[in-house]
């Protein structure tokens, strides 16, 4: 099994510490109504959110609210982190603009939330502004988002156009088997074309580790794991015999493969960098 990760490998641990969020591990929402707000729609009422992911839920919208998403700890890493927000399907009645400085770039729109596609953008890019748009009935309008802070290598590139289908590096082969959400030896039992994605179904023997259950277990007695994991649909990914160790990001509860090499190519770059003493873990391999 993998062993503990180096402190100067670990992500970036974000605590919600503030009074607007609820406590769950790493994880920050907000709810609030635009029925406390009538009386003062005019005001921009300033929200706070110092977690790696959570969800904000705003009823009956009226006026406007700044989202400040944000680590809580000040660290020159801090400047390379994403923000990833994933909008509800029944998102409504506002469009959302990114504040930086109090310079407004139009986010999205009211229908393009309604998609429910994921948009990224980098932590320095700004706040969030979301400006309510004029309705006579509010009562059906919600505006509603989760959202994560993430690494741009591990994170924001899952949703970019072609940077994933890259090939990765020997030394971010291994870096991934430290750092990844997921790692798991196994195989490739079916590949199917999805809309914007390409969804593959892998078996696998061997599973070192998963942030959530995104693998699941074919019994006490069956050592073997089935799931799904997602690619772009320009990577052109297909089948191949073989086994394959996995690695990738969690993201809105669905993996997203990183580096990807065959096994066996795998342990001859392993144990070449354990000869040199290079390795950034310890692997088990046996």
């Amino acid at each position: 099994m993998l062993s503990p990760i180096p402190a100067s490998l670990l992500p970036l641990l974000l605590i919600c510490r503030i009074s607007l969020c609820q406590y769950s591990s790493d994880l920050c929402s907000w709810k609030g109504s635009g029925l406390t707000h009538e009386g003062h729609a005019r005001d921009v009422e300033q929200v706070y959110l110092r977690c790696s992911q959570g969800y904000l839920e705003w009823l009956y919208p009226t006026g406007a609210i700044i989202v400040n998403l944000r680590p809580n700890t000040v660290s020159p890493a801090a400047a390379r982190l994403s923000v990833c927000i994933k909008p509800s399907t029944e998102s409504s009645g506002t469009n959302i603009y990114l504040d930086r400085n109090g310079k407004l770039r139009l986010l999205l729109r009211e229908q393009d939330q309604a998609r429910g596609k994921v948009h990224c953008f980098s932590i320095q890019e700004g706040s969030l502004f979301i400006e309510t748009i004029p309705h006579m009935d509010i009562s059906r309008r919600i505006t509603a988002f989760q959202y994560e802070l993430v690494s741009d290598r591990l994170g924001a590139e899952a949703y970019s156009q072609g940077a994933p289908c890259k090939p990765c590096s020997d030394a971010e082969m291994l870096l991934a088997v430290c750092t990844s959400d997921f790692v798991a030896r196994g195989s490739v039992k079916k590949v199917e074309k999805e809309e914007e994605h390409s969804s593959i179904t892998v078996e696998i023997s061997r599973l070192y580790r998963q942030k959530t259950q995104i693998f699941a277990s074919g019994g006490v007695r069956v050592r073997k794991w089935t799931g799904h994991i997602k690619m772009p649909l320009q990577c052109g990914v297909k089948s191949g015999e073989g086994d394959f160790l996995f690695t990738g990001t969690v993201r809105f509860g669905e993996a997203w493969m990183g580096c990807a090499p065959r096994y066996k190519d795998f342990l001859r770059l392993y144990h070449a960098a354990q000869q040199r003493g290079a390795n950034p873990c310890h692997v088990d391999t046996d």
